[in-house]
């Protein structure tokens, strides 16, 4: 039994790989989006419905207009790109909420928002671009449904030792979990930290291609780290990168996301 599991993870892991467009990661995903999308909006509207939207008009206003060109961005990339079906699928909105929280979040599907308390980190348009890109990226690169995924194919590893250990004695079942759960919990904080990383560089290319100065995105990391310095605990257990490593990724990758917005936005003339 053990091992028709594990060829079953096996087969599930390579016939469902896919590519992300631009930064050509392999991704594991069996979930579909006309599975998930329906709850992802329905989520949105009862988070929207339970917080209070933000009465600043003209913060307002930019979110909504840093995102509908962003958005735009990325829709041009897909048409031109043959994402028709993936294009359609998405319900862009964006929304400012009052909220002293330092946060920004998107849901499958491109459902965006933005709490006030991060707007200082932001300081101007760019850097609102720059985590507005970061977070459209996500529902670009379909983060979600990957680590939606991800949990179903480690809850199917979890049998595999259970039936693995089964009959053994109960120290060694104890000891063979235990080892799982702490290597497989490990490895899905290292799997959220490489969909940060994508992001990053995502939402860099993104934003240059919506027309704003891809040179703020590292230092809305640097406010960052002025704002919240210290703490975090091992890199190998946090879910993000720190934010110097983002730093230097996003100074590092900057000539590059250059080089490809300039090529995706031609292919538009």
């Amino acid at each position: 039994m053990k091992k028709i599991i594990s060829l079953i993870v096996i087969v599930l892991f390579f016939v469902q790989c896919t590519t992300v467009p631009i930064t050509g990661r392999k991704q594991f995903n069996i979930v579909k989006d006309e599975n998930v999308l329906p709850a992802s909006f329905a989520q949105y509207r009862g988070f929207l419905e339970k917080n209070t939207l933000s009465n600043n008009q003209s913060a307002t206003i930019m979110i909504k207009d840093i995102g509908k060109n962003i958005s735009a961005a990325v829709d041009r990339f897909m048409r031109n790109n043959n994402m028709l079906k993936e294009a359609d699928s998405y319900q862009w909105e964006f929304n400012l909420v009052e909220d002293k929280t330092i946060n920004a979040w998107c849901l499958p599907g491109g459902k965006v928002v933005f709490y006030s308390g991060i707007l200082p980190i932001c300081k101007n348009e760019d850097g609102v671009a720059a985590v507005m890109g970061h977070e459209v990226a996500h529902a670009f690169a379909k983060h979600g449904q990957e680590r939606m995924s991800q949990g179903q194919l480690q809850a199917i590893g979890g049998v595999a030792v259970a039936l693995g250990t089964m009959g053994k004695e109960e120290d060694t079942q104890l000891i063979w979990n235990l080892a799982y759960g702490v290597g497989s919990n490990v490895g899905m904080l290292a799997f959220s930290r490489k969909h940060e990383t994508e992001a990053d560089k995502l939402g860099l290319v993104f934003m240059i291609m919506a027309g704003y100065d891809g040179k703020e995105a590292a230092e809305v990391w640097v406010r960052m780290s002025e704002k919240t310095a210290g703490g975090g605990g091992p890199k190998i257990l946090r879910t993000h990168p720190t934010n110097e490593d983002r730093i230097k990724t996003l100074r590092a990758y900057l000539p590059e996301a250059n080089r490809l917005a300039a090529k995706y936005n031609a292919q538009s003339k």
